[in-house]
């Protein structure tokens, strides 16, 4: 019994996630993506912000997990660029900008975003900052203050009417 107590554990020990010194993202990464979808996604009045949904951590886990090597590597020099330009545009990282500053360097990085958009090829990747942009937005509206807070929620809708008439300034309904 022992012995399959102990030959257990060292099979067990195989399904420990392998260590982290070659892990994608820092913890400082997570902070800094928060705080890009929080500029993207701010908090109101009426909803939460995207660092309420934690979408750093989303981000973190859905490039690590689901983007391939080239797309990771892209995604993270992306990161860097970001970093970069707000050190060129206001001699500051991007933490440590006012937020009317990272709001400016966002709205510049999207326009930017857009234009490689128009005049890339087919076969070329997306922006980095498209790839940002999608997943904050994916993350935000399906975390639970998105879905609950920012969207109209009925987490058990009734009969399906296919013809409601739009009242100006209400909410979208969460899927």
């Amino acid at each position: 019994m022992g012995c399959a107590v102990t030959g257990a554990e060292a099979f067990l020990s195989g399904c420990q996630p392998s260590s982290t010194p070659g892990e994608l993202f820092s913890k400082n990464d997570v902070a800094l993506l928060n705080e890009v979808a929080e500029t993207i996604i701010p908090i109101t009045k009426n909803s939460p912000g995207a660092k309420e949904a934690d979408i750093g951590a989303f981000i973190k886990t859905l490039v690590t997990d689901c983007y391939e090597d080239v797309d990771q590597k892209l995604f993270t020099t992306g990161l860097t660029h970001l970093q970069e330009t707000s050190q060129a545009k206001f001699k500051k990282n991007f933490m440590d900008l006012e937020p009317t500053q990272k709001h400016t360097l966002i709205v510049n990085l999207d326009q930017e975003a857009k234009n490689y958009q128009k005049e890339k090829a087919e076969s070329q990747p997306n922006h980095y900052f498209t790839n940002l942009k999608q997943l904050t937005l994916l993350g935000y509206f399906t975390s639970e203050p998105g879905a609950t807070q920012a969207l109209r929620y009925l987490p058990v809708p009734g009969r399906y009417i296919g013809c409601v008439p739009y009242e100006r300034g209400t909410k979208a309904w969460a899927m």
